[in-house]
């Protein structure tokens, strides 16, 4: 079925009323919808890859590839090291790269289209589930400060312990998606899981102890637990290495709206609506929360696109589809398999997939480097919100009320959007991910630093908690680089995401109970000198990541249209086959480097 806007174009004037008709029906508007089974519910796609166009030329030998890349190495200088995308993309490519532009220069019109589609359904909706998502995360904080303590009984420790509770739901439940990334349609697992946390949001006002609020935010964290997995590794079998950061940085700012609007929604709450209907203004922020996220929840349900594999989109044609496999198939993405459980559940199980993964440097290098990511940041202890709390008038009565600190709160999460964005722009402009990681944790190193020595004056620590959130800025950065690491094989890169997020997100669990103790505010000496440490090991663990990944790509650098020589022992073979654009004497150049008996040649 063609879903062409051009075919309208094509109606001949002379035909009767009623084919004109015919032809001016909006089908392309229909279309969507005559894919739903019983009138509501998307199903995977069939759609068979084309290789043919008429007259029998290869669709993929029409594409425009770019020239390879004959690269000596002989007289390579030492920074070239820390170029990341050295042997990841040849002079060509990289020569059309312009950071400042959302779509790669080299894509055809069509693929544009295509791209478009999957910025409107994926991130965009990605960025909408994440923003609800830490809506319902840290509104705890808010609702904490906004009578909640008083209303349930809390004391001590019981916030940062209730905190743990969501974390351990959060962890238990990712182990499941080593197998549902693969297995299970995640075009109806995520919207599943999203009304499944939000009811539980919804619940929590009615809870009367902090019992049941424990097991609530329990609950929470369990359902939340796979959506920022899932939507990474979409986002990682949609787009290529070019458009995936962007990406991955749009969707982030979900989460910095999602801490900034909890915030401002939370004071709107605790001003306008304390006492409706006779409940406290702390219940009525997770009654409100609640309900925004079961909307969300049901609209993912038609945006979330699948993988072009195995795609369950009502809104992309059989051809973007098409086109989809194609583009990731040159980026070296590994196709996902059709979805066969049985298959699919015993392959989980075999030898050979776990030798190949635990004789891998992804699951022990990522998850280091991870951990260091998740520990890097003091926002999440809600030290901000606490220190506010505790700023007093020279009378001794509170300085803000507490309205008013719901509405500050929304501050850092706000410059948070900046810094993300600014660190993304960073990774692009610079074409450096290690650069951007590295960029965004001087600042976070510094202000933590300056929170740890506590004794300075109030100005200097209004600047610490404004780089709270460079913790977090390099996060779309980090995971996409994941993404692009892992993607020659989609199983090892769902077990490795799960892995790894799982793992590192277990440190989160103990390490708060140890520095981040209520008791302790706002001071948090621990907690602070932690997280700078986090942060400068983040930063030194980027190189190690760094190391491995370059050699990677250089044994697998004619994939990516690079052919690697040492013009001291290779030079009579390069020399024969070196002219530019030619394809058929590029793979016999790839073959013989590959049998030559140099130890120089890089393979």
């Amino acid at each position: 079925m063609s879903d062409k806007l051009s075919d309208i174009a094509t109606i001949d004037v002379s035909d009767t009323s009623s084919d004109l008709s015919q032809w001016l029906e909006p089908h392309w508007l229909l279309a969507p919808f005559k894919r739903l089974k019983w009138g509501f519910l998307p199903v995977r796609r069939i759609v068979e890859d084309e290789t043919e166009l008429e007259g029998g030329v290869n669709i993929e030998a029409k594409e425009e590839e770019l020239p390879i890349e004959y690269r000596d190495e002989k007289d390579r200088k030492w920074w070239r090291f820390f170029d990341d995308y050295e042997y990841r993309q040849n002079k060509y490519k990289r020569s059309k790269h312009k950071w400042y532009k959302w779509f790669n220069p080299s894509d055809t019109p069509e693929e544009r289209r295509v791209v478009i589609k999957v910025d409107i359904l994926l991130t965009l909706y990605a960025t909408m589930a994440y923003w609800i998502k830490f809506l319902d995360q840290t509104n705890i904080n808010n609702a904490y400060v906004g009578g909640l303590r008083e209303g349930i009984g809390m004391k001590g420790n019981d916030l940062v312990n209730t905190q743990v509770m969501f974390t351990i739901g959060n962890i238990v439940f990712q182990i499941p998606f080593m197998y549902v990334l693969n297995g299970f349609p995640l075009s109806y697992a995520m919207p599943l899981l999203d009304i499944g946390w939000s009811i539980f949001t919804l619940g929590s006002y009615r809870v009367e102890n902090v019992t049941q609020l424990k097991i609530m935010r329990f609950f929470i964290g369990a359902f939340e637990a796979p959506a920022f997995i899932g939507f990474t590794y979409l986002m990682g079998s949609w787009y290529t290495v070019d458009e995936v950061a962007r990406r991955q940085t749009v969707m982030y700012l979900g989460q910095f709206l999602g801490l900034l609007t909890s915030g401002l929604l939370s004071g709107a709450i605790v001003e306008g609506m304390d006492g409706k209907s006779g409940l406290n203004s702390w219940r009525w922020i997770f009654i409100v929360d609640g309900l925004i996220s079961l909307a969300v929840g049901v609209i993912g349900f038609y945006m979330i696109p699948g993988t072009p594999d195995n795609c369950y989109s009502i809104f992309l044609s059989d051809e973007d589809i098409q086109i989809a496999r194609r583009r990731m198939k040159r980026n070296t993405t590994g196709p996902t398999a059709p979805v066969d459980h049985k298959t699919l559940l015993r392959s989980l199980f075999k030898w050979s997939l776990w030798k190949r993964i635990l004789s891998s440097w992804h699951i022990y290098v990522l998850t280091i480097w991870d951990a260091f990511m998740w520990n890097n940041n003091n926002g999440n202890s809600g030290t901000y919100v606490l220190w506010l709390d505790s700023l007093k008038n020279s009378d001794g009565s509170r300085r803000y009320s507490p309205g008013k600190k719901q509405q500050m709160s929304a501050l850092t999460p706000a410059l948070g959007l900046i810094w993300v964005l600014l660190t993304g722009c960073f990774a692009d402009l610079l074409h450096s991910r290690w650069g951007a990681i590295v960029f965004s944790q001087v600042f976070n190193i510094t202000g933590n630093t300056i929170l740890a020595v506590w004794h300075v004056n109030e100005r200097a620590k209004w600047f610490a908690f404004c780089m709270q959130y460079f913790g977090w800025a390099m996060a779309p950065v980090l995971y996409s680089w994941v993404n692009d690491i892992c993607r020659r094989d989609p199983q090892q890169r769902a077990i490795t995401l799960v892995a790894m997020n799982a793992i590192a997100q277990i440190t989160t669990i103990f390490i708060p109970l140890l520095v981040w103790k209520t008791v302790e505010a706002p001071r948090f000496l621990k907690g602070f000198s932690f997280t700078a440490a986090s942060a400068t090991s983040l930063a030194l663990m980027s190189f190690v990541v760094l190391y491995f990944y370059k050699r990677d790509e250089k044994r697998q650098s004619a994939d990516n249209g690079i052919i690697i020589y040492n013009s001291d022992v290779d030079g009579d073979i390069a020399a024969q086959f070196e002219q530019k654009n030619d394809s058929c004497k590029s793979s016999e150049l790839a073959l013989a480097l590959r049998n030559h008996p140099s130890d120089h040649i890089l393979r």
